[in-house]
């Protein structure tokens, strides 16, 4: 039976790697202790050089292989290293690889001394002269460095299970019927063996026996259609576990367990199906970057992103841009539901022949890691907007379609009527630009009406908007999000399209803002959420969605005038009061984006029937005075609509009214001006019950909203890391998009933070990150600012048994 071993902590590193640092009797007194996921080089949140973290670097650290390893296959396991490595074991160079986003494997069981401490040597070249993807050219993401993935050795016997192919297939027809098939590789010493599977729903404990078979060759086909399963959905993602054993003669020689789900996935001419039902795809791209330490996270944070995703943004699928991400990230997308559409590393450039050879090995590598897990439902086998190269792009594809006949391929472009060789024509649709539609049409872009069509990426660097952003152009930037959602909506034969993107990245000089930052997330870098993050949000029924795009200050607004002002809701109405006076119920059908099951509300009437009741006007009169009063509102006086003349001219020669009396209703019920100070409240109606409250009036008080991400902190294979997220809030916990003032942090306990001490909060909001560092206890986080009561923070750390390792001490154990 297999073991293993995870070898995360115990590293030694030097920024400078030297060739002498393989051999056992190199002097490590000057380097580094660090623990797996690293980051050669902590960076600033911005305003830094790019080649800070691009360097040849070096890990050193000691394996005991106990003598019970010795005449079995002991594998070691790189989940990733940035980007090009070589791996060292006791002088003897065993492996190098050439990409930083798919895992690779050496099995060192003829170079280990056994009952012995034996030295691994690890040289990682993060620069970016590198001649393999996404090298070559300008990246519009920061590439980053290091050892910063999981390391482990798995210990299996001279004949094991070498891989396992879990089909997820549905056969969707008069009745659901889910044949399960395996398709399973074997590593054999001798004729002969039996393969036995048996399964589980996730969570149970009994497993149910499916069958057995034979091993007559190297790779075997094993499939049962005698159970019942449930299908895995978005909605009800399903999961079960496959247990696959290789026998000899009764004895079990290896197991592996492989998580699984039952679906049908399909794209077709005229849209996205799963399980036969039509489904739009309405995603976001995520980069797999975070604040300092770059791709170096463990597992809990990238879980968040995916819960984040699912739960608090509410889309239902993710394209990992532009690489492979993480196992952990990818497992709990299988858990929530969460459709993955993934690809191989690179950007705009197509490199020489060597480079090609080495792209078309990162397809296969990709295909062979990453193909059982059931969320993903389409390969993107194209470099992200690379020119046309029909000769290398049939051998990407190739290699795809032969690792996996079950997803089809995709290939992002951003050019029309490309050389289609992939099965979906994805393309990047930039049109949108405020005025322009909020999508291409299907038949003006693709070169195949017959094939399915999928829209990549849109927005982004169409219309950065920061956090800290006029209110206006924050409001611009959630309803271009919206345009484009309720454009692709209106087109049935689009399968749907993925917003540019979640959050806020670092990239190069070449992009960005000039402080290393790329601001087209819907949320920052800390995931804290922008207002365009709304729009996505309140397009699920989960929780209650209720944001309004303005503070109601009116001096944010140029001259005075309030123009668009929006509410992002999923309730089916939301009530307006001003001052404890009812205004207006607004509908969810009064949205002018139909398309959307929750499209944004204009916010139009800031009156209500004031002028009847109180003022105790005719209702001619009260209607055309409000139709006059909220024009002006929107446009300014001196812009009202040619449409509303006639209403004026019964204003002042119907009903006798003048300028000044005009003047006086538009101060006292719409300008705010001067009087006591206005209290606005909205209340969202769910199945005639109020599900969320906002209220808007000039704050009085700062105080710090502190979310984190969890408290109980587990090391397991590594350490553990909390996000903490800060707002500066008022009273009624609305953001303070202004307050840029300085936070800090002060710890305690069995932690250490990630980044610096003091921040500066960007747009109201900002974070930080909570670190273990191997002992268990409390941690206590403290933030203070000027302005605000301090807060203080808890965590509780626990070890797990399972992170110890043999040792020369253990092995008789």
């Amino acid at each position: 039976m297999r073991e293993r071993v995870y070898l995360n902590d115990g590293w030694k590193f030097s920024g400078m790697y030297e060739d002498r640092m393989r051999f056992p009797d190199f002097d490590e007194s000057g380097m580094e202790e660090v623990r797996l996921p690293h980051t050669c080089k902590e960076l600033p949140f911005h305003y830094f050089d790019e080649e800070l973290y691009q360097m040849v670097s070096g890990y050193r650290r000691k394996i005991f292989a106990p003598k019970n390893w010795q005449g079995k296959n002991v594998f070691l396991i790189f989940e990733g290293v940035a980007h090009e490595s070589e791996v060292f074991v006791n002088g003897k160079k065993v492996c190098e690889h050439h990409c930083g986003y798919t895992g690779f494997s050496i099995n060192i069981g003829d170079v280990l001394n056994y009952g012995a401490e034996n030295f691994l040597t690890v040289k990682a070249d993060s620069r970016e002269n590198l001649n393999f993807p996404p090298f070559g050219f300008v990246i519009d993401y920061m590439t980053y460095d290091g050892i910063y993935r999981d390391v482990y050795v798995e210990v299996r016997e001279q004949e094991y299970l070498e891989d396992i192919f879990v089909k997820p297939q549905a056969e969707i027809g008069q009745r659901i019927y889910t044949p399960l098939e395996s398709e399973i590789t074997v590593h054999m010493t001798e004729d002969g063996g039996l393969l036995r599977q048996w399964m589980r729903r996730k969570g149970e404990t009994e497993y149910q026996l499916l069958g057995e078979g034979e091993v007559k060759h190297k790779k075997e086909i094993l499939r049962f259609s005698n159970f019942q399963a449930e299908l895995w959905d978005v909605e009800h993602p399903v999961l079960y576990e496959i247990r696959t054993e290789l026998l000899r003669n009764g004895k079990i020689l290896d197991a592996q367990v492989v998580t699984t789900g039952f679906r049908k996935a399909e794209f077709r001419r005229d849209g996205f199906y799963l399980n036969g039902r039509k489904l739009k795809i309405r995603g976001l791209n995520r980069h797999q970057s975070y604040p300092y330490v770059g791709y170096a996270m463990p597992a809990s944070i990238q879980k968040m992103d995916a819960d984040i995703l699912k739960k608090e943004l509410g889309v239902n699928a993710v394209r990992t841009s532009h690489y492979p991400q993480s196992h952990y990230f990818l497992n709990r997308c299988d858990e929530l539901g969460l459709l993955v559409f993934t690809e191989i590393p690179g950007w705009q450039h197509i490199g020489d022949e060597r480079w090609k050879e080495q792209a078309v090995a990162n397809v296969r590598d990709m295909i062979l890691q990453y193909r059982n897990h059931t969320s993903i439902i389409l390969w993107g086998v194209r470099i992200n907007e690379s020119k046309d190269d029909d000769v290398f792009y049939e051998r990407t594809n190739a290699a795809a379609h032969e690792l996996d006949p079950t997803r089809p391929t995709g290939g992002v472009r951003a050019c029309k009527r490309s050389s289609l060789l992939e099965d979906v024509y994805t393309y990047n649709d930039f049109i949108h630009d405020g005025k322009q539609p909020g999508c291409e049409k299907k038949s003006g872009v693709t070169s195949d009406m017959e094939k399915p069509y999928l829209i990549s990426e849109y927005n982004g660097h169409m219309y950065p908007t920061k956090a800290y952003d006029c209110e206006n152009k924050r409001t611009e930037h959630a309803l271009r999000h919206a345009n484009v959602l309720n454009a692709v909506a209106g087109q049935s034969d689009i399968a749907g399209c993925f917003g540019w993107c979640m959050a806020d990245y670092n990239t190069h000089k070449d992009f960005g803002s000039g402080d290393r930052i790329c601001y087209h997330g819907v949320l920052d870098m800390f995931r804290n959420p922008k207002t365009a993050a709304a729009v996505y949000a309140s397009q699920q029924e989960e929780r209650p969605v209720l944001e309004i795009s303005s503070s109601m200050d009116i001096g944010e607004h140029p001259a005075s005038n309030w123009e668009n002002l929006y509410i992002f809701t999923n309730a089916d109405s939301v009530r307006m009061y001003k001052n404890e006076r009812f205004i207006h119920e607004y509908q969810r059908e009064e949205s002018h984006w139909h398309n959307l099951q929750h499209g944004p509300i204009l916010m139009d009437d800031f009156i209500g029937n004031a002028f009847e009741t109180e003022e105790h006007m005719p209702k001619g009169q009260a209607d055309s005075l409000k139709k006059l009063l909220n024009a002006a509102a929107h446009y300014g006086v001196a812009h009202i609509p040619k449409r509303l003349y006639p209403a004026i001219l019964k204003l002042f020669l119907g009903y006798r009214m003048n300028m000044a009396q005009v003047t006086d209703f538009y101060t006292r019920y719409v300008g705010d001006w001067g009087g006591a100070s206005t209290r606005y409240r909205f209340e969202a109606i769910k199945n005639n019950k109020v599900v969320k409250t906002v209220i808007k009036e000039p704050m009085k008080q700062v105080r710090l909203q502190v979310q984190a991400d969890h408290q109980q902190l587990k090391e397991e294979y590594s350490y553990d890391v909390a996000a903490v997220r800060i707002q500066a809030v008022d009273e009624h916990g609305n953001i303070l998009n202004f307050y840029n003032e300085p936070i800090c942090f002060e710890i305690e306990g069995e932690g250490v933070l990630i980044g610096p001490s003091v921040i500066a909060l960007q747009g109201g909001m900002g974070g930080t990150y909570v670190k273990t560092k191997g002992l268990p206890g409390k941690i206590l986080l403290k933030i203070k600012s000027a302005q605000t009561e301090p807060i203080c923070v808890e965590f509780m750390v626990e070890i797990k048994e399972n992170t110890k390792e043999c040792s020369a001490e253990t092995e008789s154990v």
